[in-house]
């Protein structure tokens, strides 16, 4: 018992069960908290965990590009949106309750970190873990093997979707509005002196006697 306790299937075991509970408490807070930036920061840390999860799996090029592009570029982007929203924050001394919940969602980050990364760089996992690849073995040929291949027709749907969805919100967006100056350049391009001046004759008037009568 002590054995299996202490072997590295009973450890991914164990890192498999406190990711998943890391992640699924995370997406919880995200649809359950009432300030949109406590929602965007435990989104950061619900990725983070389903990362962690996939490098568990040896899906080493999803697992990055998730960390790379959701939380490095999207939730920055969400984020900068929520701040643009003009969010009444009262000022106060010290530290506020944003940047504690920031440090705790960094200080899980790391842990989740070390725990997957300490045990593999001192080589204390056997070679008989619970997923091993064969030595040689390409993530990024497995995924365009299987997007390309395997599951092109979906994958191309899938892109149709997307640029419809663009489209559709780009239409949504795109309102008239009567208060809303437009500018033709074809119009400004094609237009004749007569169209913009005209010459008005006035007969001369003799002006006011300002300085009196002479």
């Amino acid at each position: 018992m002590i054995e299996y306790l202490l072997s590295g299937e009973f450890y991914q075991i164990m890192l498999f069960y406190v990711y998943s509970a890391i992640l699924i408490g995370a997406a919880l807070a995200v649809v359950t908290m009432r300030n949109s930036i406590y929602s965007a920061l435990f989104l950061i840390l619900c990725f983070f965990s389903a990362a962690a999860l996939w490098m568990l799996l040896e899906a080493e090029f999803l697992a990055l590009t998730l960390v790379l592009v959701y939380v490095g570029a999207v939730m920055v982007l969400f984020l900068f949106v929520i701040m643009m929203l003009d969010i009444k924050v009262k000022a106060k001394s010290g530290m506020s309750n944003y940047t504690k919940v920031g440090l705790l969602v960094a200080l899980i980050m790391a842990i989740e970190m070390i725990l997957l990364l300490g045990k593999k760089l001192v080589g204390v996992l056997p070679q008989d873990d619970l997923v091993k690849h064969a030595q040689g073995h390409s993530n990024v040929s497995e995924v365009a093997t299987s997007l390309y291949m395997k599951y092109s027709l979906p994958f191309e749907l899938a892109s149709v979707v997307l640029l419809v969805a663009i489209i559709a919100a780009v239409l949504l967006t795109l309102r008239r509005r009567d208060d809303y100056k437009i500018v033709n350049p074809e119009s400004q391009v094609h237009v004749k002196a007569k169209d913009r001046m005209r010459v008005v004759k006035m007969d001369a008037e003799r002006g006011n006697n300002i300085g009196g009568e002479e």
